[in-house]
């Protein structure tokens, strides 16, 4: 008897230094130990509550409470967390990335469905989450490709990526972010390809994303050569951010109509009925963009750290 315990605790260490150590997916581990994921995620639930595994969280991170309390009484904002600046500015962008992750595998864990967007910072913090199992949760698109398709940081290896973390499903948008034909954009939202991404779209209770500018959109050649027909109507120079897809004022104002959206996926009125809409802001150069994210209530919880904090106050006595 004693013997056969022996074993199985050698058999849950080894999972468990394969799923937390090598990184392996469910799936991996299903295959390489014979074992159905049922079988592989009740081991690794075992490990951690015989306590053979231990999971901390080492957060060393000092947030300035005054500015945070200032920029609720200002901006009305529900949550938000700023990261006291060392003298070092790439450690100050690492402690807004380690932070953000932190914050978002608390609220992951009260999550059925969570919608994320692309990008560097999005990417980053992806890879900050400590594995962990979640199998009643899906990671979704709710807007359509950034068409980057080689980089890393594109919309579709995001949510996959971030599905692995959580050894967990993920559904995608197979479809460019920008559709300038309405006929055609409004044909596609009928297609039975889409209809089950829209449906959790339609069901997200979290998403999590960074902050464009139109730079963002100069960096797609295609986008930028046709901005015009992209955003059609506006006055590219009162472009404070893009979000969602959308440009938008200083004032938090989207700047294109629903009729003339030209955004291929969840309209706004479902992306602003998500309870935690969480943005992460790692550069002053995005103040404005993140000021006027603030002023129209387009977030509802923010990561970002003192310097960033002093520059989107300046920004805001300046207009």
């Amino acid at each position: 008897m004693q013997d056969n315990n022996y074993k199985h605790q050698e058999s849950l260490a080894a999972i468990a230094q394969d799923f937390y150590l090598s990184r392996l997916t469910i799936s991996e581990l299903s295959a390489k130990y014979s074992l159905s994921r049922y079988l592989i995620k009740k081991n690794l639930d075992e490990a951690i509550s015989s306590g053979l595994v231990t999971v901390s969280i080492n957060s060393p991170l000092a947030r300035n409470f005054t500015i945070e309390m200032q920029f609720k009484k200002k901006f009305g904002i529900k949550n938000v967390y700023i990261i006291k600046n060392s003298s070092n500015p790439e450690e100050d962008q690492m402690k807004i990335i380690e932070y953000a992750a932190e914050q978002l595998q608390l609220l992951i864990e009260k999550s059925k469905v969570v919608g994320l967007t692309w990008g560097g910072a999005v990417y980053n913090v992806i890879d900050h989450f400590n594995h962990h199992v979640k199998d009643d949760l899906i990671f979704t698109q709710f807007i359509g490709e950034n068409m980057k398709y080689h980089s890393q940081a594109g919309s579709t290896r995001m949510v996959e990526k971030a599905a692995n973390k959580f050894s967990t499903s993920f559904t995608t948008l197979a479809g460019p972010l920008y559709i300038v034909n309405k006929k055609l954009k409004d044909e596609l939202w009928q297609e039975p390809a889409f209809k089950q991404t829209f449906i959790y779209a339609s069901r997200m209770d979290l998403i999590f994303m960074g902050l464009g500018t139109l730079a963002s959109i100069d960096s797609i050649p295609c986008w930028k050569q046709n901005k015009k027909a992209i955003f059609p109507d506006i006055n590219q120079e009162k472009i404070a951010g893009i979000l969602y897809g959308r440009p938008y004022d200083i004032n938090g104002n989207f700047l294109v109509s629903n009729e003339k959206d030209t955004v291929f996926g969840a309209d706004i009125d479902t992306i602003l009925a998500v309870p935690h809409r969480l943005a992460i802001v790692k550069s002053k150069f995005k103040a404005k963009a993140a000021l006027g994210a603030l002023r129209g209530h387009l977030i509802t919880d923010l990561v970002i750290d003192e310097a960033i904090a002093n520059r989107i106050l300046l920004e805001a006595a300046n207009s």
